[in-house]
């Protein structure tokens, strides 16, 4: 069993250089607090940057940095200004995070920036390449390294990988005006599982990954070459044991004992009993929307004169990333706002805001939880929101009001708080009346609900979880009932080919033997492909058959000229050594009349699709629709045909990408058997990778070696990853 590797743009640790001696001391809350139980013993490596810059490192003291941080099971990758200024500043908080928050206007996609994220990124996964092995499980954190899970992948292509994103996946049509979203997306999906806080989160991103990259999506699962990609959602929790305890101490505290703090908020509640104090914590950023929630307690107070002197709005706006211009800009508004709206509305003996721009220390925000009624917090887009449920875990008697805004991710598992939309503010101050008035019962009744949820998924759980499914992971194969053809199976299968008299090869063409194309009449053979059928159908005592869906009149102009042996259509037609096609099971068309106009209809209103008229069959295209469109409109479709078809002797048969109508007794199964009978072969193999090759493997005998490709779950008793891998395979056979 290999190591565990967690990797984030920092380290869990605080390094400080004090007279020539470096200190590592751990950090505490959010990440750090999380991975404890990840990241513990020597089977753990965390890999991050320091927080200092190159020309912050003294060389003389490099290797006793080193010693320090591996002494907390940390390794650091070593950045300089410029790449922070490009990497951090930049492509991540001036690019990624205002666009992942809905903040498009702000987003600046600069070239110098991205080339300096992708360098960076490239550092991070050399990094990890050279601490890790092969067995070990790497689990990447969050946006500044979406890259690093396809950058390892290549040079560890067996490693176990995880990624999880702690801000907010955006809608489709916000991430598809990234210049570099198809690389972004390549990136993330190098990891074996991907996580997000909420399943909204979860379903854009999939959305992203089916629209701009065409890939195959099943439920959460993500279908890439030779792998399967999960895709999930985790919401992480906070160490809430922590913040209970430090709630329960506060409260035992003697007067004498409380914090500066403490005693003037105190004080102030003694001062005036029928005051509320109303908290908003926040790190000072545009995606939380102090400034929106200022003017709502403005119209608020204006909207209910009757709350003046009576409510008390303590804003703690913790300062972040102060050299980014929208951040400067953003706490001249708040500064202007505050001391507006203190201006206009305080009175001699109250100031309805009380604001500080600054970081508090722990104990002081437990003084600040516990103190006051009422939690607001209105992001206008946030990942999680871990204050929402620190407030409510510090409530040891239960009673409290957390309003909380719908677009934080952990509004979904908080249903029990006041949600609202931060941008009506009609919204906000009727809200505030409730909260203001809503009985000491009923504010139990919600936070116990609350504190159960919370304490019985801790950030600890969250962790676990996410490393459990992870692990789960490490083994593919229990996701289908196929085994992987490896290469001592393929040895056997070799073996079993040489040594056999009479050979019988069923393969099947698109998806299988070619790749697919936007159009299917431009899918050609390539040379290669001829040489290879030529080699095998040329062999002594061996018999191969290309079986497809194709109509044979596209067979006939590519492959009639070989004389190679051909059912086409499903088992309709079949032509063998050259000659022209024949019917091999009797089949009607007089359904097609009726079912081509419900074909059309559908073709005129799902732009990108159309049909392919066979002779005897009827196939509706949406490889070339939007995805989630496309299967929209399949789903409907095939309810309309099942419909019409009632009791009659026509099958839908739904395909990759593909819905054919087609006569029910004619199938690839019922033709290969036929072929099977003509003679007496002692070697039978089949090889296809969609749904219509279900019915040859399922009918074939179990002597019969049956292969599919790609990674569903089929009748077929092993599988292979690609067209190339197939290619790969057929050679042994040569």
């Amino acid at each position: 069993m290999g190591k565990t590797i967690i990797i984030s743009n920092r380290l869990p640790v605080q390094l400080q250089i004090s007279n020539g001696t470096i200190t590592a001391t751990p950090s505490v809350g959010g990440l750090a607090t999380g991975m404890k139980s990840v990241h513990s013993g020597s089977e753990s490596l965390w890999i991050g940057w320091s927080g200092l810059t190159d020309e912050e490192t003294p060389p003389e003291l490099e290797d006793d940095i080193d010693k320090a941080l591996a002494e907390q099971g940390c390794a650091k990758v070593n950045l300089n200004a410029q790449e922070i200024d490009g990497f951090y500043f930049g492509f991540s908080n001036r690019t990624v995070w205002p666009l992942f928050h809905y903040f498009l206007e702000y987003s600046e996609f600069e070239l110098d920036f991205w080339e300096t994220y992708k360098s960076v990124n490239q550092k991070f996964a050399d990094a990890i390449i050279e601490q890790s092995d092969e067995d070990d499980t790497i689990w990447v954190h969050d946006y500044q390294l979406m890259l690093v899970p396809q950058m390892v992948r290549e040079k560890r292509p067996n490693t176990t990988i995880g990624f999880f994103l702690h801000i907010p996946f955006p809608s489709y049509e916000i991430f598809r005006t990234l210049p570099w979203r198809k690389e972004v997306l390549e990136g993330l999906l190098g990891s074996d599982l991907i996580g997000f806080h909420t399943y909204d989160y979860e379903r854009h991103f999939l959305s992203s990954v089916r629209r701009l990259l065409g890939l195959d999506v099943s439920f959460n699962d993500v279908y890439l070459d030779n792998r399967v990609i999960k895709v999930d959602s985790f919401p992480m929790g906070i160490d809430y044991k922590k913040f209970k305890d430090a709630a329960i101490m506060h409260d035992s505290k003697k007067s004498k004992e409380r914090s500066d703090l403490q005693m003037r908020l105190d004080n102030h509640k003694a001062s005036a009993p029928d005051t509320k104090l109303i908290l908003s914590i926040d790190r000072l950023d545009y995606s939380k929307g102090i400034a929106k929630r200022l003017n709502a307690f403005e119209y608020f107070l204006k909207k209910y004169p009757e709350f003046k002197e009576k409510v008390r709005l303590i804003i703690l706006a913790v300062p972040s990333r102060s050299n980014v211009p929208q951040y400067q800009l953003l706490k001249k508004e708040i500064d202007e706002l505050v001391g507006r709206i203190n201006g206009e509305l305080s009175t001699v003996n109250w100031t309805p805001i009380w604001y500080f721009y600054r970081s508090l220390p722990f104990e002081s925000l437990i003084d600040l939880y516990t103190s006051s009624d009422i939690a607001w917090l209105t992001p206008l887009r946030d990942g999680m929101n871990l204050v929402a449920k620190e407030y409510i875990a510090t409530r040891t008697d239960q009673t409290g009001v957390l309003i909380l805004s719908e677009m934080a991710g952990s509004a979904y598992e908080m249903n029990e708080a006041l949600l609202i939309n931060p941008n009506n503010f009609e919204e906000q101050a009727d809200t505030l009346k409730q909260a203001f008035y809503m009985p000491v019962e009923e504010q139990i009744s919600r936070n116990s609900f609350l504190q159960k949820r919370l304490e019985r998924y801790n950030v600890e759980v969250w962790a676990n979880e996410f490393m459990n499914a992870l692990n789960e992971k490490r083994d593919i194969g229990k996701a289908f009932i196929s085994e992987k053809m490896s290469d001592k199976i393929l040895s056997d299968i070799q073996d079993s080919y040489v040594s056999a008299k009479k050979r019988l090869l069923f393969l099947d063409y698109d998806g299988t033997l070619a790749g697919f194309h936007k159009d299917p009449q431009k899918a050609s053979p390539d040379d290669d492909l001829y040489e290879l059928l030529d080699e095998l159908s040329g062999q002594e005592n061996t018999t191969l058959f290309l079986i497809s869906g194709r109509d044979k009149q596209t067979f006939g102009r590519w492959f009639l000229p070989k004389k190679y042996n051909m059912i086409v259509e499903h088992g309709v037609w079949i032509s063998k050594e050259g000659h022209d096609f024949k019917m091999l099971e009797q089949v009607k068309g007089e359904w097609m009349e009726k079912i081509r106009p419900v074909l059309e209809s559908f073709v005129d209103r799902t732009p990108g699709s159309f049909i392919e008229e066979k002779n005897y069959s009827l196939a509706w295209h949406y490889r070339n629709t939007d995805p989630d469109f496309g299967e929209k409109r399949a789903t409907e479709l095939n309810t309309v045909l099942r419909s019409l078809i009632g009791n009659d002797d026509i099958s839908v048969l739904n395909g990759n990408k593909v819905m054919e109508v087609k006569n029910s007794n004619v199938n690839k199964g019922r033709a290969a058997l036929r072929m099977l009978g003509e003679d007496d072969y002692d070697f039978v193999f089949a090889i296809g990778d969609d749904w219509t090759d279900e019915f040859m493997f399922q009918d074939l005998p179990n002597s019969a070696v049956t292969v599919k490709v790609g990674l569903q779950k089929t009748q077929a008793k092993y599988h292979v990853e690609s067209t190339k891998k197939v290619r790969e395979l057929l050679k042994r056979f040569i």
